[in-house]
């Protein structure tokens, strides 16, 4: 897991309330809901969809609570359509919006990917993020530490993270650092989130193993 965090506050950073929990933060760790003209709720994942935004804190639990409680309907103040997958949408539109980051990461060469490369960069301390698949081998993974400060992103698969490097399957990757890296770790923390049970059950496996 992610061993330095969400990224600093950014100052004045602009903060929203969650529709479900009450609770009110910077709009990073949210997603943005609208309205279609279909009355379905739609989510937005890059806030740039017209219409009043609706917010919800991004992990599961927040997520589930809104599609089953009638929250949108009360947010929107109308009778709207969620559907009941929903979550697994946003899970699916913040995981495409990551492999999206590092791959733009990559052409830029800002990220490299294999065993060896990684624990090149790693040795080099030109690494802001370490990346592992959440189904590669665990005795594989652990032989690579992240980098000291840094972060580790360990919640997206092997299939995820070769769409982002373009081949058939990653299990080891390297971030250096820069800007485009700091969305991929805002991006990333958010998918963790909405992802949290998912993660909870492959770190319990995990330790299980062990």
């Amino acid at each position: 897991m992610s061993r330095g965090g969400r990224p600093g506050k950014r100052a004045e950073e602009p903060e929203r309330k969650c529709i479900a929990t009450g609770a009110t933060a910077p709009k990073e760790g949210l997603i943005r809901f609208v309205v279609g003209p279909d009355q379905q709720v739609v989510p937005d994942v890059m806030g740039k969809l017209p219409g009043r935004g609706m917010w919800v804190t991004a992990n599961a639990a927040a997520l589930s609570k809104a599609v089953k409680k009638g929250v949108f309907a009360r947010a929107a103040k109308q009778q709207v359509k969620v559907p009941e997958d929903l979550v697994q949408e946003v899970s699916r539109q913040l995981g495409q919006r990551v492999i999206e980051l590092i791959s733009l990461a990559r052409r830029s060469g800002s990220a490299v990917a294999g065993f060896e490369k990684v624990k090149d960069w790693l040795v080099k301390d030109e690494a802001e993020v370490l990346l592992q698949a959440s189904d590669g081998s665990e005795r594989g993974k652990t032989k690579l530490r992240p980098p000291y400060g840094g972060h580790h992103i360990d919640w997206l698969t092997a299939d995820e993270l070769g769409l982002a490097f373009g081949r058939q399957t990653v299990i080891h990757g390297a971030l250096a650092s820069g800007g485009l890296t700091n969305r991929v770790v805002e991006e990333a923390l958010r998918l963790k989130g909405v992802r949290e049970e998912t993660v909870a059950a492959a770190s319990g496996k995990d330790k299980t193993a062990r």
